[in-house]
């Protein structure tokens, strides 16, 4: 039997992860009128759909244990030098922003830049990642990265088709040369597009007739030839160009913006990103102004403040899916921040010379190993190259094979029997000379000579047409911190414009801003995860593979599907491979002629443009004046579409933060009319434990890991998306080119560039789900819900709340509606988030699902004493509000019109009808942890109307 003191030792995360203690819950149950977390539970779940089981899971570990188990899983992988390369590559991370910004909550922790007065910080970050785009491949514009190379291929097809208007043409056509998972994307995705795929050498693409070609710069074998002819005649013909090239390569090559390219991708993983088993990485993502409404993706653009100072944020953001739904761009609805970040801090750190320094010294090994060995009668296959060598091992094929095994030396091996070797910034000149003694046995070959010879030759083997003439990075931000010590305080001053959950709570509806425990954080900067190239052999990564299983069978049990896929790296890319799964079972049946898929109104932004892009017709259907499911209307939907109807999508809980009664019924309403259920995961966290999406009723869903399992948004990015699926969809699941996936089936494609997505972060979501265990997780979903009605309690004499079940609940989140205030006072639901922050805070969401609304999720990882300040705050700002209604403060000079307050508001004159404190400390406890946003107001219209997506200029903070 175990002791009561043992339980509370291996329950002691629980208590660290759930943030009201039992006093504390207990003044909250007694709020909210429940007897019990459990009563209220049963209050708010419907009877029908509650598990009434434990889960069938480890018990929670505490979290020593739970680390070490882990460190043993990770030292099953070999770590091996790797020269494999197709776009993947070993990598220094330099320590003071792997320190400082990979391992900083104050950088991971911070949530998509919405609200951009308090997020100036990263803003600033990836504005510097999207100049070095810009810079690098000679292109006008860029975003703020993708999820990987291959799906920012698949999105630059997809524009290229929606941008030409006088081509025609169905036909994509791919460089024979392209990276293999990039093909493996394009294939998948081109199909429910209806492109077709020819894939030929690239000097072909203008002979076809085709709306655009893709065109690999450097080839995946290391080839360089020339694209600018191939571009220039594809102009011709009225279609694009899109060049998929490498950062590091770019510092040395010709920029493709300069032969005239239309849009330009990759990976910047090689700036300083592990490999980690093939991601989280940054896909870049380049093109011309001309293009600035249909790129994909976010953009970060300059604009001013209310004081004309310059000033940050995502501009354009009418092109993003939540507004435009199906009509979006894309259905991306996430960058990959965090790592954008580190990349472009890794140019920041380095510079035009460090970086040019790299890239020549890659070079230059990579130079000297092909010398080395054509002097020993090896044939290269490579004229010219940068990085990349492929080599006819003639007869010696396996010995050579065997000899970099034996010496822990992975090289790329093709399927025309060729080898390639890869060199990235880690290799030295001892590992040429160890690559010389793989390739040839003995030999009296030493690269120092070889080294000295190129340099009295002045050789080069860039095609000298091709050689970079252009500067680079000339913008001062680039040039200004090669020390550690100034890019230590670069870095910290960055860092103290935005915040992050490390200063307060976020209490975003929908997105979920728990706790990000350290420990769950350690693994990911392990070398044995971390320096895992994606194709390593099977026998190299049986850590990731036990890691991968012993995670599918927690979310299999948690979530009742019988299978997991883990490769879709976000939210819409699950959501994207469950439908294609649903698609291809149902053409197996001989229905594929169902095409119609129904979506609440109350659905995520992402759920309509995930349906478009797979071919699928919309129709949406109402909600009730409770915020549920019209069930007539969804009933004469599904029957209008009759043999048509191809699925539901549906969040559950609703997006209006209420369990719906008839969920069952509505997916036996769809399962009898021949449809299947996609349930939106994204408010999982309400259901674990508690209730599971298959046993309500779903065929698939997709879990968002950066919202119920703990891994951070890191400022907009990483996510990933796994789904789950029943039985009949399982042979429907992705698989992988060049890495199949376990079980899968072969004949499916892939979805994401890696076969595990970003399968470093996966080790976050283990450490979570074990350290909390099948009690915990429980205690987590109950404690959210808690929480949820607990503010509901104290904010609903202030403010109405929007949607609840007939008892007055909620789930785990509640939508506070802020329109009545509005119409009285004049006072907006922007000017409430604005002063939000004057008080710490960072605003709710603001206007989904509702315009004119909050949706507060406030996370079981609050205590009551964050709750009550949150609270507080609104009550606070709701009395402001009142002041205004009565004539006390101007309705155009008040502190909610004109927040947040900036210290320069403190320095510049006050001539104010409100005070200094009413204005910055507006309460007693502001004081004691005081943010001050760094900028006043953003002007939203004026960036967007003057849009500006590089680094401004010093001048033009001098004249503000």
């Amino acid at each position: 039997m175990t002791s009561l003191t043992d339980l509370e030792y291996r329950n002691a995360f629980i208590r660290r992860h759930v943030g009201p203690d039992k006093q504390q819950q207990q003044e909250m149950l007694s709020l909210v009128n429940a007897p019990s977390i459990d009563a209220l539970t049963n209050e708010i779940v419907p009877r029908d759909i509650q598990l009434n089981r434990a889960l069938q899971l480890e018990d929670a570990t505490p979290e020593h244990e739970a680390i070490s188990y882990l460190k043993a899983i990770a030292g099953q992988n070999k770590v091996f030098k790797n020269y494999i390369g197709m776009g993947y590559y070993d990598t220094h991370v330099p320590n003071v922003i792997l320190r400082n910004v990979l391992e900083n909550p104050g950088w991971y922790t911070a949530y998509t830049p919405y609200q951009p007065e308090i997020a100036q910080g990263r803003l600033e970050a990836l504005i510097n990642y999207q100049q070095m785009v810009i810079d690098l491949t000679g292109m006008e514009l860029a975003n703020a990265s993708l999820l990987d190379e291959a799906t920012a291929a698949a999105e630059a097809m997809a524009m290229a088709k929606r941008t030409v208007r006088k081509n025609k043409s169905n036909a994509f056509f791919v460089d024979e040369n392209v990276l293999p998972q990039t093909l493996d994307v394009l294939r998948t995705r081109a199909e429910y597009y209806g492109y077709d795929i020819i894939v030929g050498p690239i000097s072909k693409a203008s002979e076809e007739d085709v709306f655009a070609a893709l065109i690999q710069y450097p080839g995946v074998n290391g080839d360089i030839s020339d694209p600018e002819p191939i571009i220039q005649a594809l102009k011709e013909k009225n279609a694009m160009s899109i060049v998929a090239s490498d950062l590091l390569a770019l510092c040395l090559l010709k920029t493709p913006g300069e032969m005239g390219a239309d849009i330009v991708i990759g990976n910047s993983q090689r700036f300083g990103v592990p490999m980690g088993y093939g991601g989280p990485h940054a896909a870049f993502f380049a093109t011309l102004e001309t293009h600035k409404r249909t790129i994909p993706g976010r953009i970060i653009g300059v604009s001013k403040d209310a004081n004309n100072k310059p000033a940050y944020r995502m501009a354009l953001q009418t092109r993003e899916q939540h507004i435009r739904r199906e009509k979006a761009t894309s259905n991306i609805c996430t960058a990959q921040v965090l790592l954008a970040n580190m990349a472009g801090f890794y140019a920041v750190y380095h510079g035009p010379e460090g970086l040019t320094r790299i890239a020549k010294r890659v070079h230059r090994l990579t130079g000297i190993l092909s010398e080395g060995l054509v002097a020993k009668g090896i044939r290269v296959l490579n004229s010219h190259f940068f990085d990349t060598l492929t080599i006819d091992p003639l007869h010696n094929h396996e010995i050579i094979v065997e000899r970099a095994a034996a010496a822990n030396i992975n090289l790329r091996e093709d399927k025309n029997g060729y080898l390639g070797v890869s060199v990235d910034e880690t290799t030295s000149r001892e590992d040429i000379e160890e690559l010389f003694d793989i390739f040839l046995g003995e030999h009296d070959l030493n690269a120092t000579k070889i080294d000295d010879d190129l340099d009295q030759q002045d050789t080069s083997f860039l095609p000298e047409s091709l050689e970079r003439q252009s500067s680079f990075l000339t913008h001062p931000v680039f040039n200004s911190h090669h020390s550690e010590t100034d890019m230590l305080r670069y870095l910290k001053k960055l860092e103290n414009r935005d915040l992050a959950l490390n200063q307060s709570m976020i209490a975003l509806g929908s997105c979920t801003m728990k706790l990000n425990a350290t420990a769950q954080m350690i693994p990911v900067t392990w070398p044995e995860f971390g320096k895992i190239h994606p194709f390593a052999p099977y026998n190299q990564t049986r850590g990731y593979r036990t890691l991968v299983e012993e995670l599918q069978n927690m979310l299999k049990s948690i979530t009742g599907f019988d299978a997991v896929s883990m490769q879709p790296n976000s939210g819409a890319q699950g959501e994207y491979a469950g439908l294609l799964a649903i698609r291809k079972y149902q053409e197996t049946l001989g229905e594929g002629h169902r095409d119609i898929c129904i979506i609440p109104q109350s659905a995520h932004g992402t759920n309509p443009a995930s349906a478009q892009m797979m071919g699928l017709k919309v129709v949406v259907t109402k909600t009730d004046s409770k915020g549920n499911v019209d069930q007539e209307d969804l009933a004469e939907k599904v029957k209008q579409a009759g043999d048509n109807l191809c699925c539901l999508m549906i969040t559950y809980p609703s997006t209006h933060g209420v369990y719906e009664e008839g969920i069952k019924e509505i997916c036996q309403l769809v399962h009898d009319h021949g449809g299947q259920v996609y349930m939106d995961g994204a408010n999982l966290n309400a259901q674990v434990g508690l209730t599971r999406p298959a046993d309500i009723g779903a065929d698939v869903s997709h879990m968002n890991l950066h919202k119920t399992f703990a891994i951070p948004h890191g400022g907009g990015g990483p996510g990933m998306g796994p789904i789950g699926v029943r039985k009949h969809l399982e042979p429907y699941l992705p698989s992988h080119v060049v890495n199949p996936v376990k079980n899968a089936n072969p004949l499916m494609g892939a979805v994401s560039a890696a076969p595990y997505g970003s399968a470093s972060i996966l080790t976050i979501s283990w450490m979570y789900i074990r350290l909390l265990g099948a009690n915990g997780l429980k205690t987590s979903t109950q404690t959210a819900i808690l929480n949820a009605n607990y503010l509901v309690e104290r904010l609903k004499a202030h403010y109405p709340i929007l949607y609840t079940a007939p008892n007055g609940r909620v789930a785990h989140e509640c939508i506070l509606d802020l329109r009545p205030l509005k119409a009285e006072s004049g006072i907006s639901e922007v000017d409430i988030a604005k002063r939000l922050m004057d008080y710490g805070f960072h605003a709710p969401t603001m206007s989904f699902p509702v315009p004119g609304t909050f949706m507060v999720e406030p996370t079981e990882s609050e205590s009551k004493a964050e709750l009550d300040r949150f609270a507080d705050a609104m009550i606070a700002i709701h009395g402001e509000i009142q002041q205004v209604k009565d004539g006390h403060w101007p309705a155009d000079n008040n502190p909610l019109v004109r927040a947040p307050h900036s210290q320069s508001d403190l320095i510049n004159g006050w001539d104010r009808p409100y005070t200094i404190k009413e204005a910055a400390f507006p309460l007693e406890w502001v004081g004691e942890n005081k943010f001050w946003p760094f900028v006043n107001r953003i002007d939203d219209v004026w960036g967007d109307r003057n849009l500006f997506c590089a680094c401004p200029t010093t001048d033009s903070y001098s004249e503000s």
